[in-house]
């Protein structure tokens, strides 16, 4: 713990009086352009990643990267989400797994989770990828896992256009989605292309995105 205080007290010395002026703006407000729903693992940092000031991303963290489809008790997730898109107006969607996940790795190699019933439960919002990567030949485990964290974006990007809120500003196209991997070892980020429904690098095709090219709705 004194390891993070004492990175409290660098930042209050040093980072903090470098950006005085940033802070001293969004002390009354944030305008964010990107709501970016990530695993809770401490290796993935969303704005280290990208390299993103504070104010930039709306972050949204949990285990596997889950978005619960929209439902009659909506739950942190859901009201994050509804918030992003509707009061501050994210125009993107960034839904990243990452990998040796271990939520992933549960899931794949179906480890028991009796001693942990609120993860097992969680992790059931991810059986539709379980279901689509059990039906996939794989060569290995750690292929099968890294099939899994791929299938599960592509379900929670399903689950996310369930919410009214998404699902209204995607038809009036001022909302465009992506499915990012990023891989821990390289620092590579894997997006996925609505155009070919695969995944491909990042660094070579910057325009993929999860969702085709959609025209703004007439006024």
């Amino acid at each position: 713990m004194q390891d993070i205080i004492d990175g409290f007290l660098t930042f209050q010395r040093d980072a903090f009086p470098q950006r005085a002026a940033l802070f001293q703006d969004l002390a009354s407000r944030q305008a964010p352009r990107a709501l970016f729903i990530s695993c809770s693992d401490s290796r993935l940092v969303p704005e280290l990643v990208t390299q993103r000031e504070p104010g930039d991303l709306f972050v949204i963290r949990n285990a596997g990267n889950i978005v619960p489809s929209y439902g009659p008790e909506p739950g942190g997730v859901s009201a994050a989400v509804e918030y992003a898109v509707t009061a501050l107006g994210v125009a993107d969607i960034v839904i990243c797994g990452h990998s040796d996940c271990g939520a992933m790795t549960a899931i794949a190699s179906c480890q028991c989770m009796e001693h942990m019933p609120a993860v097992d439960k969680w992790l059931r919002y991810a059986d539709s990828a379980r279901i689509v990567n059990r039906a996939r030949h794989y060569d290995s485990e750690r292929e099968r896992v890294d099939g899994l964290v791929r299938e599960n974006v592509i379900a929670q990007l399903a689950n996310i256009k369930t919410h009214p809120s998404v699902c209204f500003a995607l038809d009036e196209g001022r909302l465009a989605l992506h499915g990012w991997v990023y891989d821990i070892a390289s620092g590579q980020i894997d997006a996925l292309d609505a155009r070919t429904n695969t995944f491909v690098s990042l660094a070579d095709h910057t325009t993929a995105r999860a969702t085709p090219e959609q025209l703004p709705a007439a006024v």
